[in-house]
């Protein structure tokens, strides 16, 4: 479904650096995150001038970007997921009892593959609760599929990823979270937020509702929408508009209510209802 070009045309839109990961049932936390090397050396001495041959060195792993697609997320053990998931909670990898700064910006883009399910290790609520968003990327409509096959192509590789060109950068990127975090709340908009995730977890069709850590993700992100149409003040339509986005991943459904198709969007869609709006 292209997801990892959208990613990759993601980087190059805002400027970063950008690798992807494929997870695979044999990947070692180190893989990921780097590893202790002898530093190479002969008899032509040390490479590096300021080192010399047979010292410890940290070689870094394909975590140290500044957005990374882990592809597949979920085919990899929960040590590997753990490691992962520490590094997007403390921006820092530790190796041997050294602490590592990631780079900034650094966000994690992860996917998972919904149809098979053999040899995968499912993420725990409580890991999936760390992500801000998920986003259900479907079969694009019959126009949209037509309208792929006559985009450029290098055999069957797109052509078009050289045509983005970086709209941002690092300054631009902080000023845009600046921007976010000075956006005003009222307080009868924080309330809406909270009230909005604790009736999730009362919902009958609900066996594990939304925890306060996804109040603050749906607080972020309804600033980030009231920014993107240039309102310096969040209002309740912001908060409704990101809602499924950033509570879909952290429902757990009863399994009557998955019987019955009766999925985490229609429980949030229910759940908005049953919120008065503050007016």
């Amino acid at each position: 479904m292209a997801k990892t070009l959208v990613a990759h045309a993601y980087a190059r839109a805002i400027g970063v650096d950008f690798r992807r990961v494929q997870f695979t049932p044999d990947m070692l936390p180190s893989d990921l995150t780097g590893t202790m090397a002898l530093r190479p050396g002969g008899a032509g001495g040390s490479p590096d001038p300021g080192g010399v041959a047979g010292d410890l060195v940290f070689r870094r792993g394909p975590v140290f970007t500044n957005l990374l697609l882990a592809d597949e997320i979920n085919r990899t053990p929960p040590k590997t997921q753990s490691a992962l998931l520490e590094a997007m909670q403390e921006h820092q990898v530790s190796v041997d009892g050294v602490s590592h700064p990631l780079p900034d910006p650094f966000v994690v883009v992860a996917t998972q593959n919904p149809i098979e399910y053999e040899g995968t290790y499912p993420l725990p609520e409580a890991q999936l609760d760390r992500f801000l968003a998920k986003v259900d990327v479907g079969y694009p409509s019959e126009r949209d599929e037509v309208a792929i096959l006559h985009l450029g192509h290098r055999g069957v590789s797109p052509a078009t990823l050289d045509d983005v060109v970086a709209v941002a950068g690092p300054a631009e990127l902080e000023a845009a979270r600046d921007e976010v975090d000075a956006t005003t709340v009222a307080d009868e908009v924080a309330e809406f937020t909270v009230a909005l995730v604790r009736r999730t977890r009362e919902l009958p069709s609900v066996a594990l509702g939304a925890s306060p850590r996804a109040a603050v993700h749906l607080l972020a992100a309804a600033r980030s929408a009231a920014r993107l149409v240039d309102r310096s003040f969040v209002i309740p339509d912001d908060v409704v508009s990101v809602a499924p986005a950033v509570l879909r991943h952290r429902l757990l459904m009863r399994p009557e209510a998955e019987l019955e198709r009766y999925s985490p969007d229609d429980a949030i869609r229910t759940a908005i209802g049953s919120v008065p709006v503050p007016r």
